[in-house]
């Protein structure tokens, strides 16, 4: 199975990824 640590780890780097998104969205407008 999958442990979840994994988990956490792969929701954090999603995060992460929403948060550079809306950086860039930010300095882009």
């Amino acid at each position: 199975g999958v442990s979840p640590d994994l988990i956490r780890m792969s929701v954090g780097i999603e995060d992460v990824q929403d948060i550079i998104a809306d950086v860039d969205q930010a300095l882009g407008k």
